[in-house]
């Protein structure tokens, strides 16, 4: 394997080929999320590869427990903004729970809706195996595939915890068999999440396409966060994966707090910022 190596992000479009090239030649990719228009554009300025639309939005802008409630219209409407904001990365939209896991044919009718109407430039599914014929139906229509193997949020009622997954040697066996068989299936790059790191680095040896780690090690060819986790925004729990780059929660309360008290004093606004 080719040792990983960081460089500075060009300003040439991100591919589904351009991730292919960076696992090649070891540059890691690197991937966060969005939800709207102006993170879009943030993260797309600084350089991010992958903006994943996430159906975190369900946690993150709705405020529920799971992702599992969140809608393929409001995954539409988010992907839409956030996609309007982007030039370089590429955009990479969740299929929400349902909208897919009826049968291939539906699955790739929601699929279509997300690039026809949100003009993302993939999706992303949950699962192994099983969901494999619904990828390569979608990916034979032009579709490209990200897969999620590890947590797999919308089965969270399945799992019952959010506790790191494949620490057993049967469930370590399925994701190596799961990641080879999404790769198999058309998958241009699997996202891992919370799994052990050794393993982590033995799937992304598996395969030829690109592993986005969350909670999986360093091993991964890329890794990805939910931005209003690494930036201190959704502060109702911290994994152990996220590492906190800024503390945006307290200082955004902290300045309505300010604004608040200036008003009822009086203090704002002055005469200079009146007409």
């Amino acid at each position: 394997m080719t040792e990983k190596k960081n460089t500075l992000p060009s300003s040439r479009k991100v591919t589904t080929q351009s991730l292919l090239r960076m696992k090649g030649r070891g540059e890691r990719i690197t991937a966060l999320t969005a939800y709207d228009y102006l993170m879009g554009e943030l993260l797309d300025q600084a350089g991010i590869d992958v903006i994943l639309v996430g159906d975190s939005a369900a946690m993150t802008i709705q405020g529920r427990h799971t992702t599992v409630s969140v809608t393929l219209e409001q995954m539409i409407y988010h992907a839409e903004v956030v996609a309007h904001g982007v030039e370089r990365a590429l955009v990479v939209a969740d299929l929400p729970f349902m909208s897919y896991q009826v049968n291939p044919d539906e699955g790739l009718r929601n699929a279509g809706r997300m690039i026809k109407e949100a003009h993302v430039e993939a999706v992303k599914l949950e699962g192994g195996e099983k969901i494999a014929p619904t990828i390569r139906r979608i990916v034979d229509a032009g579709i490209p595939v990200m897969g999620h193997l590890g947590l797999t949020p919308q089965s969270i009622h399945k799992f019952g915890t959010y506790q790191v997954r494949a620490t057993s040697k049967g469930e370590a066996d399925e994701i190596r068999r799961d990641v080879v068989a999404l790769q198999e299936a058309g998958a241009f790059a699997v996202v891992l999440e919370k799994i052990p790191a050794e393993l982590g680095a033995e799937a992304s040896k598996l395969v030829d396409v690109p592993t986005i780690g969350i909670g999986a090690g360093a091993g991964c060819d890329g890794q990805i966060l939910v931005t209003h986790d690494m930036l201190g925004l959704y502060t109702k729990f911290h994994p152990r994966f996220v590492r906190r780059y800024a503390q945006l929660g307290e200082m955004m309360r902290e300045a309505f707090e300010r604004y608040a008290q200036d008003v009822k004093s009086g203090d704002f606004p002055s005469e200079d910022e009146s007409y």
